[in-house]
């Protein structure tokens, strides 16, 4: 078969893999960046933007692929099942189930509708709505359409809100933005598996965040989160979303609050979360979500048996001053004396850091394992004592100063 891959991240890398195991594929990479991560993993790459859909059908038709997929990446699974449906070719999700998990506004209406429990919203397209006085501060502010919480900010008055609106309606190809109550309280990332229609649970971690910064920056994702009566409501959140969009096989990530009022979902994806998470999913659940992915995606129906870790997980991410990236340093030493237990690249030598705000400005990840939590603890702080993100000219650009918990 003939394979076009949309995005070329490490996660791709991974489905690329994946896929040249699965038989005889012939996988066509598409990126609008020159050297991307999944290029060497690729059979050949073709430089274009996997949001500009006239361009991916051009191609398509040219190679006369077999398949359009994706990994990991709510914008470029919008394209893969829009092309997919006009060119008759396989695909998990319909067009019209796509645009409703991947899209903000339209993901929010039908939450509303079926009555899953979420913050009070509003969506808008013009910077003075008067619809938006209804909502009580603090506020969260989000493009309708975007990935990597990119445009995702929390405001704190009303000149604020037009400012970071007036960002997030400029950010949004749609020109649509969400705002919504800011819910107080933990933040749990739980991801699903929708195998014939049922939510089979197979992780649930806690995503701690950078504090007292108005964007959402996810620093750690910590293991365990959550209780067996948790699991079993969070388990039960995710039946809802299937049963109200129509999901039936697909991966499913869940993003939510857990407070004293109950868990509260803040959004969801028919996919694997990005950020080589399926690593982490097969740590914490013992299945291997991207070659069950690749089942999926070539027409089988895959079943999933998780069994649940028993430790204490942490994955850090690293994030880094502004600077060019030379080199990773100290990781594959820290990982043979068994400090960190694994570590992924998220950039390729030459990228440039100006941000530490969303995941897309990740340089690395690393992953900590133990059997208590004081273990754990011992072994990140050395880690991020020891790690460093070089500049070409051997300068560490890397952020320590991040907390961990």
């Amino acid at each position: 078969m003939k394979i076009i891959v949309l995005a070329g991240g490490s996660d791709q890398a991974a489905l690329i893999d994946e896929l040249h195991r699965y038989g005889e594929n012939e996988v066509v990479l598409v990126d609008y960046f020159e050297n991307p991560p999944a290029k060497t993993h690729s059979d050949r790459h073709i430089v274009a933007s996997t949001l500009d859909v006239e361009a991916v059908r051009r191609i398509a038709v040219a190679e006369k692929a077999d398949l359009i997929t994706t990994a990991c990446t709510d914008q470029a699974l919008l394209t893969v099942a829009r092309l997919s449906e006009e060119l008759g070719l396989p695909c998990y999700i319909s067009y019209a189930t796509a645009l409703n998990v991947t899209n903000k506004s339209y993901m929010k209406r039908v939450m509303a509708e079926n009555g899953i429990p979420t913050a009070r919203f509003r969506i808008t397209e013009h910077v003075d709505d008067e619809a938006l006085d209804s909502l009580t501060l603090p506020l969260v502010v989000k493009p309708a359409d975007c990935n990597s919480s990119k445009g995702v900010r929390r405001v704190e008055s009303r000149d604020e809100l037009q400012q970071r609106l007036r960002e997030a309606l400029e950010m949004s190809r749609t020109h649509t933005a969400i705002v919504e109550e800011f819910k107080q309280g933990e933040e749990l990332s739980a991801d699903l598996y929708i195998e014939g229609g049922r939510a089979v649970l197979l992780s649930v971690t806690a995503s701690e965040k950078r504090r007292n910064v108005s964007s959402f920056t996810i620093t750690q994702s910590r293991y365990p989160a959550a209780d067996a009566a948790e699991c079993r409501l969070i388990t039960e959140t995710g039946q809802r979303i299937a049963d109200a969009f129509g999901l039936k096989d697909t991966p499913l990530l869940v993003q939510m609050i857990r407070n004293d009022e109950g868990l509260w979902v803040i959004e969801f994806s028919a996919r694997m979360g990005g950020g080589t998470k399926y690593r982490l999913i097969e740590l914490l659940s013992g299945v291997n979500i991207m070659r069950k992915y690749v089942e999926l995606v070539m027409g089988g129906h895959p079943t999933v048996e998780p069994h649940p870790y028993d430790g204490h997980v942490r994955m850090n991410y690293v994030y880094c001053n502004p600077g060019i990236l030379g080199t990773l340093d100290g990781f594959e030493q820290l990982k043979a004396d068994g400090t960190i237990a694994d570590y992924v690249a998220y950039k390729c030598p030459g990228a440039r850091f100006e941000h530490s705000d969303t995941s897309s400005d990740r340089a690395a990840g690393y992953l900590v394992t133990g059997a208590t939590r004081e273990q754990v603890t011992a072994r990140q702080e050395r880690a991020n004592a020891l790690l460093r993100v070089l500049d070409p000219d051997g300068n560490d650009i890397m952020r320590h100063d991040f907390k961990l918990y």
